[in-house]
């Protein structure tokens, strides 16, 4: 068992095994669990959490890079969550973000974790909302989320950032790619990387004539900006971020910030509340209440809605 009061502690002194071993207690959903969040509570809500999605190949992992850098040279405090797809097998991360951002690997100020997917469909783990809470209570001012890219389902990391940012790239249909997906629904900032390359200025043209045909937009509404980098060297990169800090100073200035904050939150309990259901539902498997509910099924005694409704009556009740 682990000391929690002391691993939090730790986190906030900005130890890294210590933010390790707690965000380690959260992907294993450990018995401990609930003593952790409990002790983070209090000290969370001060991070500025930003999602990175995209086709796979636009860039990302370069991209999350260059922020991390950006936001260094600002002395902020940084953590990377890079979201892997997992393995069929061990259901471990198969990439590995870390190995790819080594360059920060020795930097005190910057945490990179790279978490499994799990089979969870929408690019995100499902521990995904507990780990940006440790790093928030870890004294982190921002943390990057970099998603999968898994195509259409990628649009889940707008439920868990307060600032979304869509990565497009010239060449790879990505205009098309943006309004199959949906993420022309959920982009507060939208970057075309690898500007260098030939067809950049018409992706950014048929991204902006695609938000355009958005809907329609009031005076003082927000309009995403398009932002043109070469995240590889570090070209725009301040420009982008630039245009987080005045989305950020835009939400906080209508209260939307604190809204979508709120909406998380709902959202966290929702799902962990539905877990709960799952995982005693689970444990009913051969037992002799869904057994009986089954019999009188089959008899023609119940219907499946009326037995579902007794049975969940049961859960909540037990």
């Amino acid at each position: 068992m682990q000391d929690v009061s002391s691993l939090v502690a730790q986190a906030r002194e900005g130890r890294p095994r210590a933010v390790a071993r707690l965000i380690s207690l959260v992907e294993g959903a450990s018995p401990q669990l609930r003593e952790v969040m409990e002790a983070l509570a209090p000290l969370t809500g001060n991070a500025y959490v930003v999602g990175l999605t995209g086709s796979p190949g636009v860039g990302k992992s370069t991209s999350t890079s260059a922020l991390v850098t950006a936001y260094r040279k600002q002395g902020k405090r940084v953590g990377v969550l890079a979201v892997d797809p997992s393995s069929p097998f061990s259901g471990g991360a198969l990439l590995g973000d870390r190995v790819r951002m080594s360059e920060h690997a020795s930097d005190p100020g910057v945490y990179i974790r790279s978490m499994a997917t799990r089979g969870h469909l929408g690019g995100l783990a499902w521990a995904a909302p507990q780990a940006i809470r440790v790093l928030d209570a870890a004294g982190c001012d921002v943390v990057l989320v970099e998603t999968v890219g898994v195509g259409q389902s990628e649009v889940e990391i707008a439920s868990q950032a307060d600032t979304s940012v869509v990565l497009l790239a010239p060449g790879m249909g990505d205009g098309i790619q943006a309004a199959k997906a949906g993420i022309l629904e959920i982009g507060d900032v939208y970057v075309v990387n690898k500007a260098d390359r030939d067809g950049a200025d018409a992706t950014a043209r048929e991204l902006n004539h695609m938000l355009g045909l958005g809907e329609a937009r009031a005076a003082g509404d927000w309009r995403p900006p398009i932002v043109k980098t070469v995240a590889a060297r570090g070209e725009g990169v301040d420009e982008v971020v630039e245009a987080l800090e005045k989305h950020r100073a835009w939400m906080e200035e209508r209260d939307v910030l604190a809204e979508r904050r709120r909406a998380r939150a709902a959202r966290e309990v929702e799902t962990i509340a539905v877990t709960t259901l799952r995982e005693r539902i689970g444990d009913l498997h051969g037992d002799r209440r869904l057994g009986a509910l089954a019999e009188r099924i089959v008899a023609g005694e119940l219907d499946p809605y009326r037995a579902a409704d007794e049975l969940v009556a049961g859960l909540t009740q037990g």
